[in-house]
């Protein structure tokens, strides 16, 4: 029976899809770590769990090390595996993993895939193909960069995801306020990067003590930048049929070599890239931890199977079965516009009635709801069909018809 501690700092939706996925898994029992109270998780779920403990701060290595010795010193055994699926919680993760001799993904291989300008500089070594980049320490690093690769360019976070605090510059004056709201130090340094122009897709897939045994591919529709700079854009993302498309060629050749460099091991990746127009890619940025964005949902309905259940089994017993893909699958995500909360959704029953059966899972948004202020918007949409070109026609009419009104 293998020991298994999953640390999830907060109840999110998702989060608990992947606790209960572990709690599931035959030969293995499941202690949950948490900032959030044990007797808030649904009763299902905390019934199937050998224990649950509550910390002050689950993103912490020291106090997460503290909690991981307790369990250990109480149920007389070591633990086997260590667990979480958040970005921002697999270099702590990594720390506790060294500290306490626990097999898996350890610091310095988490830092690969979190800070950003660490990632590209090993990729570029590795003569793999990414986009420019530079750690801008001060303003005329920053100056200098720019001048190099010109304009536009992406200020990003050095250790960030999904596009937060991602900003596009395309003029000097974007330059010099960027540079006045977030000015470099040694300290906190800038990431910038040149704005790579093509079509921005993902590259989703898990790999086995270092080898890579599955791969999916989403097409986003348009790149996620693009939604976060226009708050009135409705994001929407196809999962084709035909992931063997010539037109994937170019990162198939690659991506194995880019993980394989990075240090991925057991698990699942996230990977974003470009394609330009002239068929070359650009590798932007790895996460070395399950998609978000109900891609993992996308996945299991393209492939008829669950695979919150399956990654569940890649990390705890280093197994996995792959599948065959039946379907295209696709989501477009419900964004409010204009300010304030939800005030009408309109469109949302008509759509679903329009396209019928190929509508797999779907949530409205609510009335009085908060913007999230992200690309996923306040509800979504999932199409599936056999024919990728009907699910891509489906999300462009989700996307047209659906309005979702604030004030």
């Amino acid at each position: 029976m293998k020991s298994v501690v999953f640390v999830a700092p907060f109840f999110a939706e998702t989060t608990l899809r992947f606790v209960s996925a572990v709690s599931r898994v035959e030969g293995a029992r499941t202690t949950l770590i948490s900032q959030d109270a044990p007797e808030t998780l649904p009763p299902a779920l905390r019934a199937r769990l050998h224990g649950a403990v509550r910390v002050a701060n689950g993103l912490d290595p020291d106090v997460l090390a503290t909690a991981v010795r307790g369990i250990q010193s109480a149920a007389g055994t070591r633990v086997d595996r260590l667990l979480g699926t958040l970005e921002e919680l697999q270099v702590p993760l990594g720390h506790v993993r060294d500290r306490l001799g626990i097999a898996g993904m350890g610091a310095e291989v988490a830092e690969n895939f979190r800070d950003k300008a660490r990632m590209k500089r090993i990729l570029r070594a590795n003569g793999l193909p990414c986009a420019q980049h530079a750690l801008a320490r001060s303003v005329d690093e920053a100056s200098a960069f720019v001048d190099s690769v010109g304009y536009p360019v992406i200020v990003k976070p050095q250790a960030g995801s999904g596009s937060r605090g991602t900003h596009r510059l395309g003029s000097d004056e974007d330059l010099a306020g960027c540079l006045r709201s977030m000015p470099p130090t040694p300290g906190r340094p800038l990431m910038l990067e040149e704005f790579v122009i093509g079509e921005e897709h993902s590259f989703d897939s898990i790999a086995i003590e270092g080898r890579p045994v599955w791969f999916s591919i989403n097409d986003y529709q348009p790149a996620a930048l693009e939604v976060v700079r226009e708050p009135w854009i409705q994001w929407s993302v196809v999962l084709p049929r035909e992931v063997d498309d010539p037109r994937y060629d170019a990162i198939r050749k690659v991506a194995g070599d880019a993980l394989r460099a990075l240090g991925m091991d057991t698990g699942m990746s996230h990977m974003e890239w470009f394609r330009r127009p002239d068929g070359s890619v650009a590798i932007s940025e790895v996460g070395a931890r399950p998609p978000g964005a109900r891609f993992v949902h996308l996945i299991s309905w393209a492939h008829d199977f669950d695979l919150f259940r399956a990654w569940a089994d890649v990390v705890v017993h280093n197994r996995f079965e792959p599948r065959p893909r039946p379907y295209a699958a696709g989501a477009a995500y419900l964004r409010g516009q204009g300010r304030g909360r939800v005030a009408r959704v309109l469109g949302f029953d008509e759509i679903l009635a329009e396209l019928g059966p190929i509508v797999v899972e779907s949530r409205p948004p609510r009335v009085g709801q908060q913007p999230s202020g992200t690309y996923e918007g306040e509800g979504f949409v999932i199409v599936r069909h056999p024919d990728t070109e009907t699910v891509r026609r489906a999300v462009a009419k989700i996307v047209s018809t659906v309005r979702v009104e604030l004030e």
